[in-house]
């Protein structure tokens, strides 16, 4: 499989993920859904900000999944990953009532000819979108 992950423009993640400086993406959830279960080592993820062509890619080191999120657990998640996912505590208050975490380590990160996505099907709103091959959301 394969993922494409949109992120926050305002927050200059992608860059903090072309500069190694984000080596950890993380989404936080109140029900479970993709890429939750659905994403292995190894495994390539696209990378583009909100409204932006994808630009970047990276393969997935390792994955970790968190259920049955409490205050305690989330706070603990972000004291030894925080750094890494590019966020410190004060996140807390964000993601205080979600229930589910996947924590996606990246490795070798880069930049890529930029392409626009058609996500039609995917649901306009969606924040990840998992499919076999990349090639299925290009626009042509």
């Amino acid at each position: 499989m394969q993922h494409l992950a949109i992120l926050s423009k305002k927050l200059d993640l992608l860059n903090k993920i072309l500069m190694k400086e984000k080596t950890i993406e993380s989404r936080w959830y109140k029900f479970k859904k993709p890429p939750f279960n659905a994403i292995k080592e190894n495994e390539l993820v696209y990378f583009k900000e909100s409204g932006m062509p994808v630009t970047a890619k990276a393969i997935v080191e390792k994955i970790l999944f968190f259920e049955n999120l409490n205050k305690d657990k989330i706070k603990e998640i972000l004291l030894e990953y925080g750094k890494q996912i590019g966020v410190d505590i004060s996140y807390f208050e964000e993601i205080k009532d979600k229930k589910f975490c996947i924590l996606t380590f990246l490795k070798e990160p880069e930049k890529i000819i930029p392409f626009e996505i058609n996500k039609t099907g995917y649901g306009n709103m969606s924040a990840w979108i998992t499919m076999n091959n990349i090639e299925e959301i290009k626009r042509r």
